[in-house]
Order: structure tokens, then C-alpha cells, then sequence
């Protein structure tokens, strides 16, 4: 089951369950987790992309030892909400999880990367420590901004 609207997503899933937030990358998988409360997000393993099955293996394995209910994977949207190619690309990667059997939610990433960009600088981050880290954090920012829509109301 994928979804695109929090609701939808809520009625998958069993009352509570930890969740994993992915940030698709060409290259990279950022990945973060919630509590089992649903109350906050963080950043964990950076995975790096390799042939799908291998990719599948890995987030299998994670799924499993952290015991996931769910999964919101960031959707690139353009800034007008249209899709884009990495959109699509990530619309068949979730599709390609089909065998965890878990419920998915593709959540609106358009601010991600530039959120937590700016908090890096912020914290005056190298380029090299940035880079390490923008897309964990971008998956947990992602995961975050999921759980708080699953929470209210």
C-alpha cells in the first residue's frame, strides 16, 4: 500500500510502531527512524546505492532489527507540486519495496535539503561535514514532518 495523504497512511498502520524515513537518492538512501510514540525523528544510517536488490537487502534487514511498521520515503516534487523525473524515480523505488510488506507514505520533500542545509551552516558545518550528513538529516527532517501530520488531530 503507498499512499500520498497522512490519513490514508495512519489507517495502514497498527496503533503506533517505530517508522522509516527515506531520503532516495541517485547515489545515497538517508534513513532515519522515529519511537515507537511516534513523537520524534532521527537521523541513522546513510546507505549507499548499489543494484536495487542489494538496496532492498539492506533496507529489509534494517526494517526488520528495528522492527518498522511503516515507511515515508521524500517525494522531489518541483516547486509547483508538478512531478519531476526524480519524482517518478522515486515513485517506482517505493513501488520496488512491494516485497517488505509494509505500508509507505511519499511525503512532500520540496524544503528538505535546503532546511537542513541551512541548519549545517548554521551550526557552521565544513562543505565535507555537510555533505556527510545532509541526507540522513533530510530523511529524518522528512520523517518528522510525517509524524507530526500523523499525530494531529
Amino acid at each position: 500500500m503507498i499512499a500520498t495523504v497522512a490519513a490514508e497512511f495512519r489507517a495502514a498502520l497498527p496503533d503506533g510502531g517505530r517508522l522509516l524515513g527515506l531520503d532516495v537518492g541517485t547515489k545515497t538512501i538517508g534513513t532515519a527512524l522515529c519511537d515507537a510514540g511516534w513523537t520524534i525523528a532521527s537521523a541513522a544510517e546513510l546507505l549507499h546505492r548499489a543494484k536495487f536488490a542489494k538496496d532492498l537487502e539492506r533496507l529489509k534487514a534494517l526494517a526488520e532489527a528495528q522492527q518498522v511498521a511503516g515507511i515515508v520515503i521524500g517525494l522531489p516534487l518541483n516547486m509547483d507540486g508538478s512531478d519531476s523525473p526524480r519524482t517518478q524515480s522515486t515513485r517506482a523505488f517505493a513501488r520496488n519495496l512491494a516485497p517488505l510488506d509494509l505500508p509507505i507514505l511519499l511525503w512532500d520533500e520540496r524544503w528538505s535539503t535546503q532546511a537542513v542545509t541551512r541548519t549545517l551552516i548554521d551550526a557552521d558545518a565544513s562543505r565535507a561535514r555537510r555533505a556527510a550528513l545532509v541526507d540522513k538529516m533530510a530523511a529524518a527532517y522528512i520523517l518528522q514532518g510525517a509524524i507530526d501530520a500523523l499525530t494531529m488531530g
